[in-house]
């Protein structure tokens, strides 16, 4: 009993310290199906007697599913199915051409996936397909059938079978160190055990399963086979008969110990069910598995003093205890060497040339010193990620039995923390105005086979791809370090530059337009769109992380001389077109005949 309660005191500790990370593992497992599926009945209210539209005339929208579909195609042929596919795609067009604008469904290639997917066409689709493989259509409904059933075995075996080790992993990490990071869940790619991994666990699964053919096999196996996540989270060296066999030995004598730990969160199950399974996805299931990652540890500690036959394999020690600063400094000497120097190796900036490198990331005329000092600050974020490793807050991988596999990212190598000159900053202006401006007209070319030059000014340059990229490097300086926010801030930023952008043009040229997302889904004004903001999201990550300090790199290569010359004549160049194209903007086929959606065609004519 007071065993329970200790295990259940570390357990909330634990979970207290990191909450974040051990909701999202549960709640990941339980949107990908492989556990605690019932976390997610908060997110549904179906079946619980909330009154619907029942009045509401029934349309293939909410009547056509893929499985009906299916049974369309199967029961008459490829061209009724499409012909039911076409209709509820052109309802849910209708439909959304009545409600809200900025739920277009009529251009655009989020359109496009929305329409396809729940019209069922995407079905169709892939049934002609098959169809023509397998020269029938029966044959071709039965190909995409077993297609679809291989495809959601391999997710199965490869996803939902495996992920539960992938969670034990970050909750034993989380017992004694205080950082623990996404990146964690990527630990069985990176030790190369993946496949190993996924073999044991269905091993595991099918004996378990061949078990419950017997009552008394469906409760006393549950519980044998119980520590195998853990064990191979530990260890995913092991073979299927090692793990199983560890676990069934560890687990003798404490099953019905194990039950009664289980049913001890009753009171906690019984909340789970009056909230929807919401206090179960925000607190009862990673409480849950904190607790048995608390009594794994337990009975691994037993089992290792009991010489227990194969207690020996579970050899990552330092999951239980910190490494030894000994073992630190052989392992990590070249983390430590950068640790050890001064930041930066300079005293920081001041004034107003500290206030533009600090916050903005510009430096201005920068001396000798300041480029030792980027020099340093590139170690720094090369090896910045195993830094907390060296000081006992994260788990030190470089010391772990099986070696993990170390990728210097492309990104690190090239220090996206850098800070430009301004000499950087123009050049990288008009060369990403020049990639907008390529990227505008082969799409256009792509897409209605007319090269046109694209654009308010008439040079090849989009100005505004410019800004963006120029914003994102300056503005959102202080959130490079966390590609997380600085891809939600990079939307922000971009659409509201694309946003204002439009309406000052629109503005300037008595009413002109330059492009127009009405009808793309989640569009608003038909200025801005989600299609468009997730490619600048995107594309703004691929232009901080990789594309910015690339041009740097190659930019420092050149003579300063040459650098100011070449910008300075591009810049005027720029400069002088932008003034032509304010008097005479670049007009025309391609650029400003915006034509309407069909579906505000088809409102106007009703």
């Amino acid at each position: 009993m007071n065993e329970r309660k200790q295990i259940k005191r570390q357990a909330r500790a634990c979970l207290k310290k990191h909450w974040p990370i051990f909701v999202a593992a549960c709640l990941v497992a339980a949107f990908l199906g492989a556990e605690f599926s019932g976390a997610l009945g908060f997110s549904t209210l179906q079946g619980l007697g909330v009154p619907s539209k029942s009045d509401a005339p029934k349309t293939l929208v909410t009547e056509n599913s893929w499985e009906n579909m299916l049974e369309i195609i199967a029961r008459q042929d490829l061209t009724a199915g499409r012909d039911a596919a076409d209709q509820a795609r052109q309802e849910a067009v209708e439909a959304a051409g009545r409600g809200d604008p900025a739920f277009g469904r009529t251009r655009g290639v989020l359109s496009s996936v929305v329409n396809q997917i729940t019209s069922g066409s995407i079905v169709v689709t892939a049934a002609a397909a098959a169809a023509a493989i397998t020269g029938s259509k029966n044959g071709g409904v039965a190909l995409l059938v077993v297609l679809a059933a291989v495809a959601l075995a391999l997710f199965w075996y490869f996803v939902q079978n495996i992920f539960p080790v992938a969670v034990r992993r970050v909750f034993l990490e989380g017992m004694l160190y205080d950082r623990v990071t996404a990146q964690r869940f990527l630990f069985l790619p990176r030790v190369r055990r993946w496949r190993r991994a996924a073999w044991v666990m269905f091993v595991r699964y099918v004996l378990y399963l061949l078990w419950c053919l017997t009552l008394v096999g469906a409760v006393v196996k549950r519980y044998s086979y119980f520590l195998v996540p853990y064990i191979v989270a530990e260890n995913p060296d092991l073979t299927a008969r090692q793990a199983i066999g560890l676990s069934r030995r560890m687990m003798r004598g404490h099953k019905w110990e194990c039950f009664v730990l289980e049913l001890s969160f009753l009171g906690w199950d019984i909340l789970d069910v009056l909230t929807l399974g919401l206090s179960a996805a925000l607190f009862t299931n990673p409480y849950k598995v904190a607790c048995f990652t608390r009594y794994y540890a337990g009975l691994r500690a037993r089992a290792r003093e009991q010489g227990l036959p194969g207690a020996e394999l579970l050899q990552d020690v330092y999951l239980y205890e910190k490494a030894p600063a000994k073992a630190i400094e052989e392992k990590y000497a070249d983390v430590i060497r950068v640790m050890d120097a001064p930041d930066a190796g300079q005293p920081r900036l001041s004034g107003w040339r500290g206030v533009l490198a600090e916050d903005f990331g510009v430096l201005l005329f920068p001396r000798r010193q300041d480029k030792q000092a980027e020099a340093q600050r590139a170690d720094r974020v090369r090896l910045y990620a195993l830094m907390d490793d060296v000081e006992g807050t994260a788990y030190p991988v470089r010391l772990y039995p099986l070696p993990e596999e170390e990728r210097r990212k492309l990104v690190e190598s090239l220090n996206y923390m850098r800070r430009y000159s301004v000499w950087s900053l123009l050049a990288i202006f008009l060369s990403l105005s020049v990639l907008g401006w390529l990227w505008e007209v082969g799409l256009h070319l792509v897409s209605t086979g007319e090269l046109v030059n694209r654009g308010v000014l008439h040079g090849p340059w989009l100005p505004i791809y410019g800004f963006g990229a120029v914003l994102m490097l300056t503005v959102l300086y202080r959130l490079r370090g966390r590609p997380v926010l600085e891809f939600f801030a990079t939307i922000l930023l971009c659409g509201a530059l694309e946003y204002f952008t439009s309406l000052v043009l629109e503005m300037a040229t008595g009413g002109v337009k330059w492009w127009d997302y009405s009808g793309y889904f989640l569009n608003l004004n038909g200025r801005i769109c989600a299609e468009g903001l997730l490619v600048f999201g995107v594309g703004g990550l691929a232009v901080v992380y990789v594309a910015a300090p690339l041009l740097d790199e190659a930019l420092a290569r050149l003579e300063g001389k040459k650098l100011m010359a070449v910008c300075a004549v591009a810049l005027a160049l720029f400069l002088c077109d932008a003034a032509w194209s304010w008097r005479v903007p670049n007009t025309g086929r391609g650029v400003t005949d915006i034509e309407g959606p069909p579906a505000a065609s088809a409102r106007q004519i009703e």
